[in-house]
């Protein structure tokens, strides 16, 4: 018997890597009463983006989940969207 040659598809070229947007900007600290920016991590449902989505680093993505989590208490932002 014959064995058929299985065509292969071509791989995908690799995404680029997502920079932090906070290294970037060479922001230190992330302001719970800055809604514009906490506001551009969130989902439309107001949940905190994962940083693959966001591209954040593990340093920052953990200040931006107490700033938005201090934002929520203080009603800077809401827990949830209608």
């Amino acid at each position: 018997m014959l064995k058929k040659k299985v065509q292969r598809k071509p791989r995908m070229p690799k995404a680029k890597k997502k920079v932090c947007f906070f290294c970037v900007e060479k922001i230190d600290k992330i302001d719970y009463k800055d809604s514009e920016i906490l506001r551009k991590f969130m989902t439309a449902q107001s949940k905190i983006a994962s940083p693959k989505r966001t591209g954040l680093c593990a340093k920052h993505q953990r200040m931006l989940s107490s700033a938005v989590k201090r934002a929520r208490f203080m009603a800077v932002v809401p827990y949830t969207s209608r």
